[in-house]
């Protein structure tokens, strides 16, 4: 699973108008991401997609810690593996839901890489995440045509008015 893969399946719940939009259905666009996660599509498929996008929300929000994620990589083992390099450890999901168990793995590794740089969006009234590239790490808005905009021109109309 890749960032923009991971950054969609965040953002498949996003608010609008106050209603949530659930954008995890059974259509050839979430099947086809449960096939390259390794899984057969089907309901079942996209109720475990979904269950590990709200656990992992709940984890980057920090409303929940990391062993909310835990259920997801029951049953997956690391088995060994020889290279040139040395031994690499390569998953064995033959005992687990291998579609939740590459999203918490992938979700892992990109926690690892950009340490603290994938959160919510800044905008209390949005849903959505980001993956912040920033060089200095302080990327605040999902998008700053969305959101970034609107709340500095918030702030900047708040200003005036009080003075």
């Amino acid at each position: 699973m890749d960032e923009t893969q991971m950054l969609w399946l965040l953002n498949s719940a996003p608010t609008v108008d106050g209603d949530v939009q659930e954008l995890i259905v059974e259509d050839d666009e979430t099947f086809q991401l449960i096939q390259n996660l390794g899984g057969r599509p089907g309901p079942a498929a996209v109720e475990a997609l979904r269950a590990v996008r709200d656990d992992l929300h709940r984890v980057i929000r920090g409303t929940d810690d990391t062993g909310a994620l835990q259920r997801h990589l029951r049953g997956v083992v690391g088995r060994p593996e020889l290279t040139e390099g040395g031994v690499t450890w390569q998953p064995d999901f033959s005992g687990a839901d291998e579609v939740s168990a590459r999203v918490v793995l992938a979700w892992s590794d990109l926690a690892t890489r950009l340490p603290g740089r994938v959160r919510a969006c800044a905008n209390s009234e949005c849903s959505k995440f980001l993956i912040d590239h920033s060089r200095p790490g302080s990327a605040r808005w999902c998008s700053m045509a969305e959101c970034g905009n609107r709340l500095k021109a918030r702030r900047h109309s708040a200003r005036r008015s009080t003075v």
